[in-house]
């Protein structure tokens, strides 16, 4: 099996993202990660816009923009970091 490049997760904080729930976010995805023991695996950081300010909490992941909920986020990041573990495992 190969090794997987960590996963780069940039969550928006900023105001308009920070009302619709980013820090409940932040902690879902921290309680994924902790669970799971992948803190060398996915690194959360913080910006303060990624120009998506109608959605939801908008969320980088793999180069894609997503926007989502504090009940959704541990599922998305759940989803994308098994698909890119199992790209890796194609290879």
């Amino acid at each position: 099996m190969l090794e997987v490049s960590p996963l780069e997760v940039e969550i928006c904080v900023g105001s308009s993202c920070h009302l619709k729930g980013s820090y409940e976010v932040v902690k879902a995805m921290e309680n994924y990660i902790e669970s799971n023991r992948l803190t060398d695996d996915i690194k959360l950081k913080g910006s303060f816009c990624l120009s998506h300010c109608t959605e939801g909490v908008s969320v980088r992941m793999d180069g894609k923009l997503i926007s989502l909920s504090p009940e959704n986020a541990e599922e998305a990041l759940k989803k994308v970091w098994e698909e890119r573990r199992n790209a890796a495992d194609q290879l």
